[in-house]
């Protein structure tokens, strides 16, 4: 087998093939709409109903020559991050980039991506909304190092930044597919997670901290899954099977999952932390 091209599509350099003729485009026009106006109205929620319950970014230094006793070590707090509008954040960036589809000039070149088998704006929209998801659940875990963060905010963009570049050198259409930016993208997205189980097995399993409340590994297991579900369903896609065939399902599918997701993780957080 050949292998595939290696080298971006550009919409003016191709012919555009229609995916209108059928009305397909139009009615995931009106869904992204639909979908803009659930997440609008659920960050809106959070932002009306949530208190000021706030955590500590905070940061450790070993106050001496590397080897010093951690017992002499300074820890501070470089800033304070209130959850309520955190939560709502990644809720509006959904709403804003849905909005930016439905939107005539968004509308024209959100059907030209999907013509090709592709949407950046989808990437973009993730490589933000999704590290502020993977932050807030790292801190809610009781991770709130400011380097620690930082690491896996840059882990979380590079998973999706090779989702990107799947979609660019690859077309779904084909069986020939170039599968090494989906396994990297699985191994930057792993890092995150990873970094929490052990975490907390370090803390919680062997030193004897007390850990989070029950809800927090409620959390990480549903998120945990939601997650994976979007690597899924990339695979799917690529690996041609049933309904996946059509990268439109796909694309529905795709944004079915950042509602539930983000519902899932919001109101989580919501019914534990923000009540008043």
């Amino acid at each position: 087998m050949s292998h595939p091209r290696l080298t971006p599509r550009h919409p003016v350099l191709e012919a555009v093939p229609s995916v209108e003729t059928d009305g397909r485009l139009a009615r995931l026009r009106r869904f992204n709409l639909v979908m803009g106006i659930l997440h609008a109205v659920s960050g809106a929620a959070m932002l009306a109903l949530s208190n000021d319950f706030s955590l500590a970014v905070t940061t450790f230094y070993v106050n001496g020559p590397p080897g010093t006793p951690l017992d002499q070590g300074v820890f501070g707090e470089a800033f304070s991050v209130a959850i309520g509008p955190a939560t709502a954040a990644f809720l509006f960036l959904s709403a804003l980039f849905h909005l930016i589809i439905v939107i005539p000039g968004g509308f024209a070149f959100y059907g030209r991506e999907l013509s090709y088998g592709r949407n950046r704006i989808r990437w973009v929209e993730y490589s933000l909304s999704s590290t502020v998801m993977i932050l807030l659940i790292a801190m809610v875990t009781g991770l709130t190092d400011l380097a620690a963060l930082i690491a896996i905010a840059a882990a979380n963009v590079s998973m999706i930044l090779f989702g990107w570049i799947m979609e660019m050198v690859n077309d779904s259409t084909t069986g020939m597919v170039w599968w090494s930016p989906f396994w990297f993208g699985c191994i930057a997205g792993a890092a995150p997670w990873v970094g929490l189980v052990a975490y907390l097995w370090v803390n919680v399993g062997s030193n004897g901290a007390e850990g989070p409340p029950t809800f927090v590994y409620g959390i990480l297991v549903t998120i945990f899954a939601f997650f994976n579900c979007f690597a899924l369903n990339q695979w799917l896609q690529y690996k041609r099977i049933g309904p996946w065939r059509d990268y439109l399902f796909g694309e529905r599918t795709y944004i079915v999952l950042s509602l539930v997701a983000k519902s899932a993780l919001a109101w989580q957080v919501f019914a534990n932390t923000l009540i008043d």
